[in-house]
């Protein structure tokens, strides 16, 4: 079996690589001087784009998705973002590798998240009917094991195995604190649209190697595939009142919070608003995490297209020795 000794995460500008890497993506493109790959490269560490240009790229005839290759070149910046030039790229059979080397998954087992999922919703709930809701979802075999593995997304936060759990958690406790602070906020229906705000992403996106979007999530999307879910759902639970359903309906539908970012409906409650934000901060912080991870303090990230900016890390205030360290929805495992 070939061991693998460089992960994407080890890499910076004027370094030289040769290594095996996951390609998730692969477009042949045409650049003035000639035809060109452009290839988003995968490892457990993370992502990284690269490029085959002319006349190296005469001579790759096809780049699978999925695939396992050596990949040989040198480390540049492109737009402020670290990117691989290929100078040699040879598939390999996956058989001859450790596939766990090449995908992303949570520092946290997924097994851990899942039960402190269902330990919040076991505190947090005390009306019958969302528990009856909460219990036939997440004893769902099919669900179950889809988010155990499922990515939080294709690209931009929590996007490796476990990632969705960590991001259904997080938002979970933050919605929790901050409802707390207003008393007309309905902490119970808060924790139930939490489970299922990305449910639908368990089934959007592929949890193979190519982390491709499934037919299903590029015809309809996770906030339809969601609301299915939940509908499916909410019709085996009779006795929950029309009000709170359809309220727990708008929740789901109108996270994304504007429509550029794709909601059809912007949050109209007090919860709406509470679970937009929560979700978008979970999603910018985690963003913004991974994008510093490795960085010393005073110094700036690469810039980052979904945040439109460079991120930076701060010196901050020094803590006590024994002071606790990150939380469990922490960033993937290197």
């Amino acid at each position: 079996m070939t061991i693998k000794q460089t992960y994407l995460s080890d890499l910076a500008p004027g370094d030289l690589v040769a290594d095996l890497f996951a390609v998730t993506a692969a477009q042949r493109r045409e650049a003035k001087n000639g035809l060109y790959w452009q290839i988003t490269l995968m490892d457990k560490s993370g992502q990284m784009e690269a490029r085959i240009w002319a006349p190296t790229s005469l001579s790759v005839a096809d780049v699978p998705r999925g695939a396992i290759a050596k990949v040989e070149g040198a480390v540049t910046s492109y737009n402020g973002q670290a990117q691989i030039n290929i100078t040699t790229f040879r598939l390999v059979d996956p058989a001859s590798v450790d596939l766990a080397d090449f995908m992303a998954v949570s520092a946290t087992p997924a097994a851990e998240l899942l039960a402190q999922v269902e330990a919040l919703l076991e505190s947090g709930l005390t009306y019958a009917p969302w528990r009856t809701l909460c219990s036939l979802v997440l004893t769902d075999p099919e669900i179950r094991a889809a988010l155990s593995t499922a990515p939080g997304a294709k690209k931009v936060h929590h996007a490796y195995v476990g990632g969705l759990l960590e991001h259904t958690l997080a938002v979970m406790r933050l919605t929790q604190s901050i409802a707390a602070l207003y008393p007309e906020a309905d902490q119970e229906i808060l924790l139930v649209a939490t489970l299922f705000h990305d449910l639908g992403k368990a089934f959007e996106i592929s949890t193979g190697l190519d982390r491709e979007y499934t037919d299903a999530g590029r015809l309809i999307g996770h906030l339809v595939l969601g609301m299915e879910i939940l509908d499916r759902f909410l019709a085996q639970v009779p006795e929950l009142p029309e009000g709170l359903a359809l309220h727990l309906r708008h929740l789901v539908v109108s996270h994304h919070g504007q429509p550029e970012f794709g909601t059809p409906r912007e949050p109209m409650t007090v919860e709406a608003f509470i679970l937009h934000f929560a979700d978008n901060l979970d999603a910018k912080i985690a963003t913004t995490r991974a994008a510093l991870a490795g960085c010393p303090p005073l110094s700036w990230s690469d810039r980052i297209p979904a945040l439109g900016r460079s991120v930076f890390e701060p010196l901050r205030t020094p803590r006590p020795a024994s002071a606790a360290t990150a939380p469990a929805n922490d960033t993937a495992q290197a």
